[in-house]
């Protein structure tokens, strides 16, 4: 083994991480944040062995590259940065969207730069891209805890830099040829089983270390898009923009099947559910289908809630950029796959918009997070909480001023 960390046999994932993140701590090559455990490690020679991009032609020629937000790839964005290229970041743990582009300062001198590719400078300088941002990437950096010369990867269990990958390729931002680079300490480098490697882990094409560039030529496939079977309700719960993609790609007509539905799909087939279903479908309001795909006035209230009136504490939510052609259906239809029903939706399909009512804040702050990034009928809808809230259970929403 190279670097000095040994695995045993049999070594699982997770025992791999360990290995590595106690090497680093024990061998004072750990750098700050510490300790590097359940992190994508720093180390000393980190901003070296980011150098080491200058003399890659796939830099050179790249217009835009995704870097991740750690810090060991601190160099990597500065140096990005400093060449003017296009730097995009995930967003933490993706929790507010996939990028955030950053946008130096008109004339950002050097000390500038190196700000803009600090955590604080990414909130400071950045601007959010949607799914609609048309984003095209020619290079791909990510951390790892450990790699092999193969270009096998193992990051920190999270599974973010797997899942950012597949969703820029359900976006069309990467090909199958961009390359991914990693930048890790020698020590990090090592021999990595294959059986512990599964169909969505990223590989890498090239490694930069403070003393070598290793050129992969892996052959092992990278993701080709987001395996839905294996997310979970959890994980789409936790990154809502997942959630809009799911959406899209259920709407080409992918199985977008969940992890956790698989077992419920199998209870949900017998005789009494499905004809339980075939009743809700033939008791389903219509209206829908009438004046509101002229663009008037429809308002629907769901039976199954709890009256509009009583406490007055109903909040409203806003959604506009709505498109012409989006039915109100299409509508209703995006809101039960984010599991954001409202208790009443007001559809204003001539003014692009419509109003949707939940029961109180926190929830219609919750619908609020989990539309972020919905795209219908190629539109980005613009969502928020409405400027004017009233009670609602003294004044209808759909009143005209």
């Amino acid at each position: 083994m190279q670097g000095g960390v040994r695995l045993r046999a049999g070594a699982s994932k997770q025992d791999v991480r360990e290995k590595v993140w106690d090497y680093l701590e024990a061998s004072g090559l750990a750098a700050f944040p510490r300790p590097v455990h359940r992190r994508i490690p720093n180390f000393k020679g980190a901003s070296h062995a980011a150098t080491r991009l200058l003399g890659l032609q796939e830099f050179k020629a790249a217009n835009t590259v995704k870097i991740n937000p750690d810090a060991p790839q601190k160099n990597a964005r500065f140096l990005t940065l400093e060449a003017r290229k296009t730097l995009l970041v995930p967003t933490p743990r993706l929790r507010t969207g996939l990028f955030n582009k950053i946008v130096p300062p008109p004339g950002a001198t050097k000390e500038i730069l190196r700000i803009c590719a600090t955590s604080q400078g990414i909130k400071e300088y950045s601007v959010p891209v949607g799914l609609d941002g048309k984003a095209q990437v020619d290079l791909v950096v990510v951390g790892s805890v450990a790699v092999s010369e193969k270009g096998w990867r193992i990051g920190k269990g999270e599974g973010y830099a797997d899942m950012e990958y597949a969703m820029m390729v359900s976006m069309g931002a990467v090909q199958e040829d961009t390359p991914v680079i990693t930048i890790v300490h020698d020590c990090q480098v090592i021999d990595i089983p294959e059986e512990l490697l599964d169909d969505h882990d990223l590989t890498v094409d090239y490694i930069l270390t403070p003393t070598r560039t290793i050129k992969t030529n892996c052959k092992r496939p990278k993701p080709q898009g987001i395996i839905w079977h294996k997310v979970s309700y959890e994980m789409l719960e936790k990154i809502p923009i997942l959630k809009s993609l799911r959406y899209r790609e259920k709407q080409t007509g992918k199985d977008v099947t969940l992890q956790d539905e698989r077992s419920d799909l199998a209870n949900a087939n017998t005789p009494a559910v499905l004809n339980e279903k075939a009743m809700a479908e033939n008791t389903r309001p219509q209206a829908a289908m009438g004046s509101a795909q002229m663009g008037q006035h429809y308002v629907e209230s769901d039976s199954l809630n709890p009256r509009l009136g009583g406490s007055g504490m109903i909040t409203t939510v806003y959604v506009g950029n709505i498109p012409p052609s989006v039915r109100v259906s299409e509508l209703k239809c995006a809101l039960r796959e984010f599991n954001a029903t409202p208790l009443r939706l007001n559809w204003q399909g001539a003014q692009h918009r419509a109003f949707l009512d939940y029961k109180d804040k926190a929830t219609a702050e919750s619908a609020v997070s989990s539309l972020k990034s919905l795209s219908l009928g190629g539109n980005t809808l613009r969502v928020e909480l409405a400027k004017n809230q009233r009670n609602k259970g003294q004044v209808e929403i759909n009143s005209e001023k």
